[in-house]
């Protein structure tokens, strides 16, 4: 995977050449890309950008790739840790250990890894810890936001007071000191807002079946993505928009109408709001399955997780991602009808594994009423 992120092929190290070194250039000036429509990340995203340059000897690329060796390394020990014992498995190591490389080059060439590393500590250290658990998922959330559902499932009773304080007092402690330290913190918004309908989402997918059927419109490089331009592109947009809020709304029922909390339910609880988001995104990135190889991971190191089956899926959606981006992206583009399948086959196994997920989760922890509440 390393040796493949050092290749010639195009758009390999690019984004972390072009964007994310000259993103360092300017937070060691003190200062948040403000005005940068590619800069869509929470402040906690400059202590990563960062952090290369805390490596002694190398060069910014290669040492980004040491930080996120680092963080591959820890999470795979983190896992090894959490599969010993009565009732676990060694199922999730094996899947971040055998899943990763799936996505070639992507999981190094890209700072997901580290934002993973952070999700997977806060799961596994959310039942002994609560504290700790919800303060790790606050450092991640303001890295990628997606940690914060490591606390979603958070069982209820004592522990769950310590995790939601431990959770919005590091949010609050570490937006403090980014604000503090940079200017422009809440710069991305702006960005984030103005973002279309990438061609690899579920909406982009639509567009991307019609172009076949005389659609007009076209793919262009904006805000850091491939995204759609033409007719209908934000009322698509404002649709993913409206689904991404119910289902939001449905994690919120289902977090009041769950009564059965078990050591499993909440990283099978963050694999179904990690998948209800990332299908009703605006955009889907490759990276993107790092987050979802590493919550499964977490859920497969348990044996009564319900969420095997949705685990399976994922592994087959990351392949299928790898068949359109990088072996065949440019294809892709253009449209290409075996390509085009290739990725609306992605998004619908992605779509049927977020049912799932969501129907498996709700089946075991509000489907009946428990005579014993763990």
């Amino acid at each position: 995977m390393i040796t493949t992120v050092f290749s010639r092929r195009e758009n390999v190290t690019g984004e972390v050449h072009q964007y994310f070194q000259k993103w360092a250039e300017g937070l060691l000036n003190g200062s948040f890309p403000v005005g940068d429509v590619t800069w869509q990340y929470p402040p906690g995203a400059a202590a990563v950008v960062l952090a290369p340059e805390l490596v002694p000897g190398l060069a910014y690329v290669p040492a980004f790739v040491v930080v996120v060796l680092a963080a591959d390394l820890a999470v795979t020990a983190a896992l090894l840790r959490a599969s010993d014992g009565e009732d676990r498995s060694t199922a999730g190591p094996w899947l971040w250990i055998m899943g990763l490389p799936l996505l070639t080059f992507v999981p190094y060439a890209r700072y997901d890894v580290v934002v993973a590393a952070f999700a997977v500590a806060a799961l596994l250290a959310l039942r002994r810890m609560p504290w700790l658990g919800g303060g790790l998922a606050a450092v991640g959330a303001l890295v990628k936001v997606w940690p914060a559902f490591a606390v979603f499932g958070a069982p209820r009773g004592r522990s769950l007071g310590p995790a939601v304080t431990g959770f919005v007092a590091s949010a609050v402690a570490l937006t403090g000191v980014m604000c503090f330290l940079f200017d422009g913190a809440f710069a991305f918004l702006d960005a984030q807002g103005g973002r279309g309908v990438e061609f690899e989402s579920l909406g982009g997918t639509v567009l991307l079946v019609w172009r076949f059927f005389g659609y007009p419109g076209h793919i262009e490089y904006r805000y850091g993505s491939m995204e759609f331009v033409g007719p209908h592109v934000d009322t698509i947009a404002a649709v993913l928009v409206l689904l991404s809020v119910l289902g939001f709304c449905w994690l919120l029922v289902w977090r009041l109408r769950a009564r059965v909390f078990t050591v499993s339910t909440p990283a099978d609880a963050a694999l179904a709001a990690v998948l209800v988001f990332t299908v009703t995104s605006r955009v889907i990135s490759p990276q993107y399955f790092v987050w979802l190889l590493a919550v499964g991971a977490v859920c497969l190191t348990r044996r009564a997780t319900t969420q095997k089956p949705v685990v399976y899926l994922v592994v087959l959606a990351t392949a299928l991602t790898t068949v359109e981006f990088p072996l065949f992206f440019e294809e892709a583009v253009r449209g290409d009808a075996l390509i085009t399948a290739v990725l609306v086959a992605r998004n619908l196994v992605l779509l049927v594994a977020a049912l799932l997920s969501c129907a498996r989760l709700w089946r075991a922890t509000a489907g009946r009423v428990p005579s014993v509440t763990l």
